[in-house]
């Protein structure tokens, strides 16, 4: 467990006892994490619950995930027991002394979204995540996240359910996420999650079929931090000058992946992908990160945010 206050920071007026977010996905709903031996719940500052929808779900058919070089590739369905369950019967369950628990909503209207939302309102959760990736029934399955207006009225319509802080999970997968960041804030959300992941395939030669039951899914995990790093930067320059903050997320394995992440504007750094093959990872990065604090002269972890030295570009454009 961390007990460096080094590390602490304030995220949406919550104490984060260091900077790691557990994401929404990979941790089950805590309980299938939390019981790995030598895991702590101070070795995070927060833990995201996975996407939980109105209904019960049971899924995508198999196979749910693939391996693909430098990632992994997800197709869950959104699997979950549905709302009341989880506050009624997982929550009661859940330790919540020494790290933050976010609820991840998710649906395929607005009006689900507000549901859910209202009822994680009335339970211990200390703020609540919008996975607005999910398609839109009502549009012909257009992702909410994938349109800017969409986008608005899923916060707008959270918000009007919750007093809770709202995050709002920004997808990749659109033409410009700063202008979606620009009309989630003015729709009410506190803070982003940047990113979520982005869409690909795999394909088995052989039976010349994709790999995913689902035929697409989710990509995660170093292949896509580039990206990641982008996004975070775009999302914090609208995002700065209103106080929110922004959990960086996409690819985050080592100490160095997560002061990127950092110095690109993120308050607060996602891991992920990283817990399938090395659970314990998180107290390696917040060692990291307190190295690279000294090595700085930094007396806490919030200087490290948005200290991103952008280069000066040329006087006269590159034509490559």
């Amino acid at each position: 467990m961390s007990d460096d206050p080094r590390l602490a920071l304030d995220f949406c007026g919550l104490r984060f006892a260091t900077p790691l977010v557990l994401l929404s996905g990979c941790v089950g709903f805590g309980r299938e994490y939390t019981r790995v031996e030598g895991f702590s719940n101070g070795d995070a500052g927060a833990l995201c619950l996975k996407g939980t929808t109105l209904e019960p779900r049971l899924g995508n058919p198999a196979h749910r995930i693939a391996e693909t070089p430098g990632g992994m590739l997800n197709a869950i369905g959104l699997q979950n027991p549905g709302v009341d369950a989880v506050v009624k019967e997982i929550l009661p369950d859940l330790d919540f002394s020494e790290t933050r628990v976010i609820a991840n909503v998710s649906g395929a209207t607005v009006e689900e979204y507000y549901e859910v939302t209202r009822r994680f309102d009335d339970s211990p959760i200390d703020a609540i995540e919008i996975n607005i990736s999910c398609p839109n029934v009502k549009a012909g399955g257009v992702a909410f996240g994938n349109d800017p207006a969409m986008s608005a009225r899923v916060v707008a319509a959270c918000r009007k359910a919750t007093r809770k802080p709202l995050i709002t999970k920004l997808s990749p997968n659109q033409t410009d996420i700063a202008d979606n960041a620009r009309g989630c804030i003015e729709a009410g959300s506190d803070a982003f999650s940047v990113i979520n992941t982005l869409m690909g395939m795999a394909i088995d030669v052989e039976s010349r079929a994709p790999v995913i039951g689902n035929n697409q899914g989710g990509l995660s995990g170093p292949a896509i931090k580039p990206v990641a790093l982008l996004k975070v930067h775009q999302v914090y320059e609208v995002a700065a000058p209103h106080g929110i903050p922004i959990i960086g997320q996409g690819g985050v394995s080592s100490a160095e992946d997560a002061i990127e992440f950092l110095l690109a504007g993120a308050t607060a750094v996602g891991v992920g992908t990283a817990l399938f093959y090395d659970p314990l990872i998180c107290p390696r990065i917040n060692a990291g990160i307190l190295d690279y604090m000294d090595r700085h002269g930094l007396a806490e972890v919030a200087q490290i945010t948005g200290a991103l030295r952008l280069n000066t570009p040329p006087a006269t454009p590159c034509r490559c």
